[in-house]
């Protein structure tokens, strides 16, 4: 067979493989937008087309994959939540664009968490926020305050998209701009000269459609080996634990063998070092691979080692206590369950306090203050500022907090 043939027979095979590849990849990109009833024609909308590139750009130096890895193990809890629940599975995306995964991310609106709730939003969607808990900063219960909040937008307005936009914006404000359009059809409310929503809002659904086509592409994702973080399975997720309250987590991570500060990572949701004292059980989160260690060795703490008891002496407020002992006052008064702010002098208060980082050495004869402090390591001055003392005078019987 002459060469031409040879050479004019694989151009027609890469060009039909490249329309194949261009084919299937159009088809998975038209599924993303249908699945938030967004018209394929957006795909040629000049912002999101904008934006997109400069999604290319910036996570081609792989700050996407970063991204991800860094909240890999809440992806698959998070993915199965959303599937189970029967939303677009593009609002794993919305996470992404809210806060990168992040359940310490905090906006100047005082907005937290992975899926970045307001307060009130949160409460009217079961979230406990108090002294103790913010689980706003709760992966899972985070996530399934999102999905009953998507579910009720997508009721209201009964378009996908739209519920997006009011999730970001609010509903009040959609509303107003439907009104004000005259229609409710995506074109027109993200039109950026009509601006009928806020330039933030415009972009935002945007944002997260770019991010899902992204994660669809799959030359995109596996010339860099990131496709596997998308798709971990279920060693890579998170167990759902119960522990006792007032237990402490560096005690918890012990019994599994787990770094304790990879332990508190997983449960940003907890205020404190412990498990919230007011609940009988609380669920926490530890890596799936360490369930069976759970069940084998954890045990509740022992009380004694999670709380101290402090007797009230004079000048004592619960303020000048809380701050000796880096405990809100608030938390004191409601552990005690006192009544008002008034103490007695010799009054007993519970206090939790995380031993394992806190102690209360109780003065001896002969001690010092320069002595105590080599003792333990710690400056004279630190040890003052501590305990809120103004000389450096001790009496025997005294208590000092010493942060070790």
């Amino acid at each position: 067979m002459p060469i031409r043939v040879l050479v004019f027979l694989f151009l027609i095979s890469v060009y039909m493989f490249a329309s194949l590849d261009f084919s299937n990849r159009y088809q998975k990109e038209v599924e993303i937008l249908n699945s938030l009833d967004i018209d394929p024609r957006f795909l040629n909308d000049p912002e999101f087309m904008k934006i997109q590139n400069e999604f290319l750009e910036k996570y081609r130096k792989k700050h996407f994959f970063k991204t991800i890895d860094n909240a890999f193990i809440y992806i698959p809890t998070i993915k199965r939540l959303i599937n189970e629940a029967g939303i677009p599975q593009v609002f794993l995306f919305m996470a992404m664009a809210e806060s990168n995964f992040s359940p310490h991310a905090y906006s100047n609106k005082k907005a937290t968490g992975v899926w970045q709730f307001m307060p009130a939003t949160a409460k009217k969607f079961g979230l406990k926020i108090d002294d103790y808990v913010d689980e706003r900063k709760d992966p899972i219960k985070s996530t399934k305050a999102a999905i009953k909040y998507l579910k009720h937008l997508h009721n209201l307005f009964g378009k996908w998209y739209l519920a997006a936009l009011a999730y970001n914006t609010g509903e009040g404000r959609v509303k107003r701009a439907i009104k004000k359009a005259g229609t409710d059809e995506l074109s027109v409310l993200i039109d950026p000269k009509k601006r009928y929503l806020p330039r933030e809002s415009r972009r935002y659904l945007r944002k997260i459609v770019a991010l899902a086509l992204m994660a669809g592409n799959t030359e995109f994702m596996l010339k860099d080996d990131f496709d596997y973080i998308l798709n971990r399975g279920s060693a890579y997720s998170l167990a759902i634990v119960e522990a006792t309250g007032g237990d402490l987590l560096r005690d918890i991570a012990r019994s599994i063998k787990m770094d304790h500060k990879e332990l508190k990572k997983l449960n940003a949701h907890l205020k404190y070092d412990f498990v919230p004292p007011y609940s009988k059980k609380y669920n926490i989160y530890i890596p799936y691979i360490k369930l069976a260690d759970f069940k084998e060795n954890y045990r509740p703490s022992n009380k004694e080692k999670v709380f101290i008891v402090y007797k009230v002496k004079k000048g004592d407020t619960l303020s000048k206590i809380g701050k000796r002992y880096g405990v809100s006052y608030k938390i004191i008064k409601d552990f005690n369950d006192l009544k008002s702010h008034i103490l007695r002098i010799n009054q007993k208060l519970v206090i939790p306090v995380a031993k394992a980082q806190k102690r209360v050495y109780t003065v001896k004869k002969g001690d010092t203050l320069i002595s105590i402090s080599k003792r333990f390591g710690l400056s004279v001055a630190k040890i003052k500022k501590i305990n809120s003392l103004k000389t450096s005078t001790i009496r025997v019987g005294e208590k000092i907090v010493i942060l070790n």
